[in-house]
């Protein structure tokens, strides 16, 4: 995988002054590359992060969050790849996998609004607005994805799903996330939207405009999403992307300062052998 450079500082705050005595402990996470056709081309949905989340606040980022311990529930009604393949291209377990693909699903839910689920295995819903005090439910934790999918008599479309990329967080970082990213082209008849406490504004953008937006500085992107943003934007199209041929290594981006700001390195990038 090659990574185009991008010698930009880190906002100030994001890194900590005095790295911790251990690395934080990696959390397994998974985030959605929301896309769709449009007449502007290829667009992805995106979220600016509330000012005050204790991780990436104020960064512009895909839907996506840490695993919820009942994501792993059997019980699922589950469609398309299982979980043994999903194990396989994450190099993972199957049981990390199944929770893997569902936090994917309960994630962007949460986040967005977006379901990607249906009654049966070949439908997915349209207007998702019924489920709002599910959705509700599901970001207070008073209920698990298994018991929102079997009270609405839902079925989850893994097969809507495609593994992306694997970023880990830098160690020198107090948050740390072993994040899982995928692709899902966006359902016909939802919206995404960005009734979310965790997001201050929501809005799909080509992957090129949103690199503009980050060169001049109307935005700030982590590593990971300007990489994603930047491999999208050479597919050209959903079909292309969804399409696309992955080898998922885990990247780990590192840290190093640079006239008194932090810069985050990536592999094969210089500096990176000496980073942090």
């Amino acid at each position: 995988m090659v990574f185009q450079p991008e010698d930009r500082p880190l906002p100030t705050g994001l890194v900590p002054e005095t790295p911790p005595a251990e690395p934080a402990p990696l959390r397994d996470a998974a985030t959605v590359v929301l896309l769709r056709d449009s007449a502007a081309g290829l667009e992805v949905f995106l979220q600016r992060r509330a000012q005050g989340m204790p991780f990436a606040g104020g960064m512009t980022a895909f839907p996506g969050g840490g695993i919820d311990q009942r994501d792993a529930d059997v019980s699922v009604a589950w469609t398309g790849p299982d979980a043994a393949w999903w194990a396989e291209r994450f190099g993972c377990a199957p049981e990390l996998a199944r929770a893997l693909v569902c936090a994917a699903v309960r994630e962007t839910f949460e986040e967005s609004g977006v379901l990607l689920a249906g009654p049966d295995p070949t439908t997915v819903v349209g207007d998702t607005g019924r489920y709002r005090d599910a959705r509700a439910a599901l970001v207070a934790r008073d209920l698990s994805l298994a018991e929102f999918l079997a009270d609405e008599g839902l079925v989850l479309r893994a097969d809507l799903l495609r593994p992306w990329s694997n970023w880990v967080t830098p160690e020198r970082e107090p948050r740390r996330y072993d994040t899982r990213f995928f692709l899902a082209a966006m359902p016909d008849g939802q919206r995404a939207d960005a009734v979310t406490t965790e997001a201050a504004d929501a809005y799909w953008a080509t992957p090129r405009r949103a690199l503009a937006d980050f060169r001049l500085g109307r935005c700030h992107l982590l590593p990971p999403t300007r990489v994603t943003l930047a491999e999208i934007a050479e597919c050209g199209g959903l079909a292309a992307a969804l399409s696309a041929e992955r080898t998922l290594d885990k990247v780990t981006p590192k840290l190093i300062k640079r006239a008194g700001r932090w810069h985050a390195v990536l592999p094969g990038e210089p500096g990176y052998e000496e980073a942090t």
